[in-house]
């Protein structure tokens, strides 16, 4: 169930100035305080939403992806400047450089 938000219009009581409450999403919101009667009115929550991110925004956001390969090779699809894609175990060289990607 979501929980919403209310503030009291009047003195805060022993929950606050606002206080959360867990209602149906199909309830009216409260006009008063489950507690303790007074007037409250509800506020806008704020809502995070995810939205799925491309290889070059991870990329410009600083993370890497690993793509695992049929052949069990690990591939860098946010690899930037002369990095290489491929990274293989026990090879340093094909790993990323970070101070490089730090210093930009």
């Amino acid at each position: 169930m979501p929980i919403y938000e209310y503030e009291h219009l009047e003195n805060p009581c022993a929950l606050g100035k606002e206080s959360e409450v867990r209602q149906s999403i199909d309830d009216d919101p409260l006009n008063k305080c489950p507690r303790y009667g007074r007037p409250v009115k509800n506020l806008p929550s704020l809502v995070g939403i995810s939205v799925p991110k491309t290889n070059s925004e991870l990329r410009d956001l600083m993370f890497g992806k690993l793509a695992k390969r049929n052949d069990g090779a690990y591939e860098n699809v946010t690899a930037r400047y002369a990095e290489s894609r491929h990274i293989e175990h026990g090879k340093p060289e094909t790993m990323p450089n970070l101070k490089k990607i730090i210093s930009h």
